[in-house]
């Protein structure tokens, strides 16, 4: 009779214990863009798998500026997981650029996918090439994000002065591609997948012919002086309705990444749930098929890989120096 006494209270015990540890479920917030980017609804497909599958851990998507304002957030030694460009990660890292003493203890937990540069327009502008934008209403990008860092680049590249060579605006896609079906802008610079969903508004909007302008030339002078980061890529034409012929333009890296004080527990749990659970992620956005164990190398030299990570990476005979 005794026992069983006892092994009821080890039974309510350890039944108000699973319950506690439910309820104290750590609230993560996973920092992504704007809604008219390709960040929002990955990070909202990615709360909901790690929610879904981590018992201890309950994670919302939030809206940002973009990937400057996701560093700054993650920097901060809050519950932040980012969505972010590498060439803005690389000056976080170093304090460098807009982390000018500012350095941010990050590290990266996986290399995403491609982020494609477009520089987009509609016929009706005139703007053909780079040095056509020229005197023109050119949005580079919002405030807080790595469109700005990367655009600007650019611009430089081509020989252009982003305070006076265009009247430059500061705004998101989906901000971008109504103030081009206003009038209000001839062009706009925005990095991120494919496909980006404002610019899918664009070029399917009546009255509108979309033009994505072509800048690949200017790679390797933006790697001269930022270093090996960027890389010459291409958007076909069947991407966005309209294109007349591929987009030869310059990409750059997306990774994932945590503050360096993330448990090595937590960073190798989330990177395992995503690669156990990839096909649920790949039915929210496409770009998640592109996620990649060997793909995880071209990181090395940029932000150094949280140990939690490689771990996982070292676990499936991925070496990452």
């Amino acid at each position: 009779m005794k026992f069983k006494i006892i092994k009821t209270i080890v039974g309510i015990t350890l039944g108000f214990t699973a319950l506690t540890c439910h309820v104290q479920a750590e609230n993560v917030s996973i920092a992504t863009g704007g809604t008219g980017g390709v960040y929002y609804p990955m990070g909202g497909g990615l709360a909901a798998v790690l929610s879904k599958y981590l018992p201890t851990m309950q994670a919302t998507a939030e809206v940002t500026g973009g990937t400057v304002d996701n560093i700054n957030l993650v920097g901060s030694g809050k519950p932040y997981i980012g969505f972010g460009m590498t060439d803005a990660a690389q000056d976080a890292f170093a304090g460098q650029g807009k982390f000018v003493n500012k350095k941010q203890n990050i590290r990266a937990l996986l290399v995403l996918y491609p982020n494609r540069m477009h520089l987009v327009s509609v016929e009706s502008t005139g703007v053909k090439s780079v040095a056509d934008l020229k005197g023109k209403h050119v949005s580079t990008g919002s405030p807080g994000s790595a469109t700005e860092v990367m655009a600007f680049r650019l611009l430089e590249a081509a020989g252009l002065d982003k305070d006076k060579d265009i009247k430059r605006e500061r705004l998101g896609a989906a901000e971008s591609v109504n103030a081009i079906k206003d009038r209000k802008i001839d062009a706009f610079f925005w990095v991120g997948g494919l496909p980006t969903a404002a610019v899918t508004d664009l070029a399917n909007s009546p009255g509108m012919k979309i033009a994505m302008v072509d800048h690949d030339d200017y790679v390797a002078k933006m790697n001269q002086k930022y270093g090996s980061i960027y890389f010459k890529d291409v958007i076909p034409k069947a991407m966005y309705s309209g294109m007349a012929k591929d987009n030869q333009i310059a990409s750059v890296a997306n990774i994932l990444f945590v503050n360096a004080s993330m448990s090595d527990k937590d960073a190798y749990t989330i990177v395992k749930t995503i690669f156990d659970k990839l096909p649920e992620l790949i039915n929210v956005h496409s770009e998640y098929k592109n996620i990649k164990l060997e793909a995880q190398k071209s990181n090395a030299a940029v932000v150094p890989f949280h140990p939690g990570a490689l771990q996982y990476f070292k676990e499936k005979g991925v070496k990452v120096d």
